[in-house]
């Protein structure tokens, strides 16, 4: 078995990578590749935490895997990662466990990467503005996601406390994104929101993070925070206002999706209004943007198959150039 922590991870494995790999996932869970089990979710009210299990097999290269993800809110009071995260790599013809993955990253990056896709098929080309609310660790893969498909000259960014956003940028400086792009601290948050051409929302939040009044026409949202059904990180005026909704898994979506069980709730806005998954729109079986004037938004609660895609790449890689630590169990 092979091991590899998160920094090793991250020196091989980046965002160019997780998209030619995720929308490979897609393709063949569209062809019935993918054995996707529902996860289980443990929830520990006392912490406001969670804990995830998620199993997924891929038929076609026949690996599988198991995901445990632990979401604990409080950590950073105690210099922990708020998202922890492991993988195990299985091979699916004799059952060897083949590796052992640090998910925090990769979870990041996939998250990043279905809203890279989501982005490139739903965002208007000339998409120039980019806020960000929320600058917590989930938001930095998000930006490089939409960098990656979309020529961002300004990125606004929308948080509750300004050192972390001063901080986040940053990080963004260091990584290094383009020094072309401007990035600002955003100061007035519906003024950033109206600005903006793709926003990205990476929060917990259990209330709308903006008004679905002050989305501009041909604005394309990436909403991938909330994950809970009591969460919701956009309002039922945005949710209506959308011309195409996609989600990245439908059964999460109707589980999860906090923004979508209180707007099912309403009179006018049912589950059958979403367009279908992001798999649909990378095997065009719907379309992607066709109207500079179209709102649509993207919601992610994340599958097991994303974690396996990425997990199979990463794997692949370290095979390659030797990296890990190799150990018998």
């Amino acid at each position: 078995m092979i091991i590899l922590n998160e920094q090793e991870i991250a020196s091989i494995y980046k965002m160019p990578e997780a998209l030619v790999d995720v929308a490979d996932i897609l393709r063949a869970k569209a062809a019935e590749k993918v054995d996707n089990p529902f996860r289980t979710v443990i929830e520990f009210p006392k912490e406001e935490a969670s804990v995830l299990y998620m199993p997924c097999a891929d038929l076609e290269n026949q690996l599988m895997s198991m995901k445990a993800v632990t979401i604990f809110p409080k950590n950073p009071l105690q210099n922990k990662n708020t998202t922890q995260g492991v993988i195990l790599l299985s091979d699916a013809t004799n059952g060897d466990h083949v590796a052992l993955l640090n998910a925090s990253y990769l979870t990041r990056l996939r998250t990043g990467a279905l809203s890279g896709l989501a982005t490139d098929y739903l965002a208007r080309k000339e998409s120039a503005v980019l806020t960000v609310i929320g600058t917590g660790k989930m938001a930095f893969e998000q930006v490089l996601g939409v960098l990656a498909v979309r020529d961002i000259c300004k990125i606004n960014l929308v948080n509750p406390t300004t050192e972390n956003a001063l901080r986040f940028a940053t990080a963004l400086r260091e990584y290094p994104i383009s020094s072309k792009i401007e990035i600002v601290i955003a100061e007035n948050r519906a003024e950033a929101v109206k600005e903006a051409d793709i926003i990205n929302c990476a929060t917990r939040s259990k209330m709308p993070v903006f008004s679905g009044e002050d989305i501009q026409p041909g604005t394309h949202v990436n909403g991938v925070g909330s994950y809970l059904p009591d969460m919701r990180e956009v309002d039922y005026h945005f949710i209506t206002r959308s011309s195409s909704i996609v989600v990245d898994d439908f059964h999460g979506a109707t589980e999860e999706a906090g923004e979508f069980i209180h707007a099912a709730t309403e009179h006018h806005w049912q589950f059958s209004e979403i367009a279908g998954e992001l798999q649909d729109l990378v095997v065009g079986k719907i379309a992607g943007r066709q109207d500079d004037d179209a709102i649509t938004f993207f919601k992610s609660v994340g599958a097991a198959y994303f974690d396996l895609a990425v997990a199979e790449g990463v794997y692949r890689k370290a095979l390659s150039q030797g990296c890990g630590i190799e150990v018998d169990i």
